[in-house]
């Protein structure tokens, strides 16, 4: 067998009884989370335009938009995952070498669950499915060294998840994995220098491709079974030799995924809740600040604090300030917390924040990232302007897997970032048919979701 047809087969045999409780919590969790994410991103503009974009080219109206509106399942799947990823406050996976955001692939799992009428339970397994395929792809198969973004694990994510949630069988699912993985090998350029919105949409266009490929998959078109080790395949050109034994692998993965407590890039979340403390502890303010400095592990430095990936003084954009450590540090003195509304364009524009980022400084060291990913090591001093300097340390934040965030926690950040978007009651309600998943129909989540601004 390929290793395609491998991973086909523990794809296509994934069941709702493997899943250990503990995992089945934390799926549901992840998908508030995500929610929350999708909802708090309504409106964003980037956003509206993909809604006009699929309302021109909907198709067939089959799976949901979060929102109101019934598309064809790969656009409702770009839409969806777009309100997930955009806001940049979704949960999180950290292997050495590589960073992922396996939420990301929730729009395309639900749109194909809905599509093919699946239950609850058929969701959550399709779900865990692809964590789980990604998650371990970022650990053996980094690409991000090799100038290939994360979202190319994805693709082989997105058809697993996608496979399952259809009900395909192993051959039909090797095929979309093959398909996939041979067709979205994605630039990391979209994560450095200036960036655009493409940031944000990168993987959403992974979870259109990725589903579009996947029903052709199940028509019957063919893909190189040979996707990973074979002549010019993905071990070849990109990632490497590695191996993976799909048969011993089971679906908890995603108990070592991480939620996110700031609206801010994941690297940044011990550092931000490290200043806060220092801030309530101290009781300074910015016009008492001389510099800032941080000493942080190597890829938070490399990606957003001015190392390999470019530049993180020069912020212009939403997406260049949730990247930029100096911009996250000085936005969190400033407002006393970093969260949507810190990258609306006139906060960013500001002269306070701009001119106390440039006091910023970010540095790596060896002994911080030596503890990573085990640990979100980081050490910060603040020098003051009448002499006095004040230091802390952390080795995590709250939403970190040594001190992760409990169901209260996310059911708070789904009722912030909802607010004004639904009433009250259509939140406690989709909140409580997460908590019931197994024991209804996707459409029965779906229809609550549709509700969500369009309440009379």
């Amino acid at each position: 067998m390929t290793i395609a047809q491998e991973l086909a087969s523990f794809v296509s045999k994934a069941d709702y009884d493997d899943i250990g409780e503990a995992a089945r919590l934390q799926l549901k969790l992840r998908i508030l989370d995500s929610l929350a994410c999708a909802i708090g991103a309504m409106g964003a503009e980037p956003v509206k335009l993909i809604g006009k974009h699929i309302e021109e080219f909907g198709g067939s109206p089959s799976s949901t938009l979060i929102g109101g509106g019934r598309f064809a399942p790969d656009r409702a799947a770009f839409y969806n995952s777009a309100l997930v990823r955009y806001l940049d406050f979704n949960d999180s996976y950290l292997a050495k070498n590589e960073t992922c955001h396996p939420s990301d692939n929730f729009g395309a799992v639900l749109a194909a669950a809905e599509y093919a009428g699946k239950t609850g339970r058929e969701l959550l397994t399709a779900l865990a499915v692809a964590y789980q395929v990604q998650c371990r792809l970022s650990d053996v198969a980094a690409v991000r060294d090799k100038g290939f973004d994360h979202t190319t694990q994805g693709a082989y994510a997105v058809a697993a998840g996608v496979s399952r949630a259809l009900g395909l069988d192993a051959e039909k699912t090797t095929n979309a994995l093959a398909i996939s993985g041979t067709a979205f090998n994605a630039l990391r350029v979209s994560r450095t220098g200036a960036l655009s919105h493409w940031k944000g949409l990168a993987y959403p266009n992974t979870a259109f491709g990725c589903v579009h490929a996947t029903f052709l998959a199940m028509r019957g078109i063919t893909g190189p079974a040979e996707v990973f080790e074979g002549n010019k395949g993905f071990m070849d050109s990109i990632a490497g030799r590695f191996e993976i034994d799909w048969k011993k692998e089971g679906l908890d993965r995603v108990n070592a995924t991480i939620i996110k407590k700031f609206n801010a890039e994941v690297h940044s979340q011990s550092a931000i809740e490290a200043i806060l403390e220092m801030k309530e502890k101290h009781g300074f303010s910015a016009g008492d600040i001389r510099r800032i400095e941080l000493d942080t592990f190597d890829v938070a430095f490399n990606i957003i604090g001015g190392g390999e990936e470019g530049d993180k003084r020069v912020v212009r954009t939403k997406e260049e300030a949730d990247h930029s450590l100096p911009y996250m540090l000085a936005a969190a003195v400033l407002d006393g917390t970093v969260m949507p509304e810190q990258y609306v364009p006139g906060r960013i524009a500001r002269r306070d924040v701009q001119e106390l980022l440039q006091r910023v400084e970010v540095r790596p060291l060896k002994e911080l990232s030596d503890r990573f990913p085990g640990r979100m090591p980081c050490r910060l001093r603040v020098h003051l302007t009448d002499g006095r300097l004040f230091e802390h340390e952390k080795d995590d934040y709250e939403g970190f897997h040594t001190r992760p965030m409990d169901r209260a926690g996310i059911v708070k950040k789904f009722e912030l970032l909802g607010r004004g978007r639904m009433s009250a009651h259509l939140g406690r309600t989709i909140v409580d048919a997460v908590d019931r998943l197994e024991k209804i129909r996707v459409e029965e989540l779906t229809s609550l979701l549709a509700r969500v601004g369009n309440e009379q």
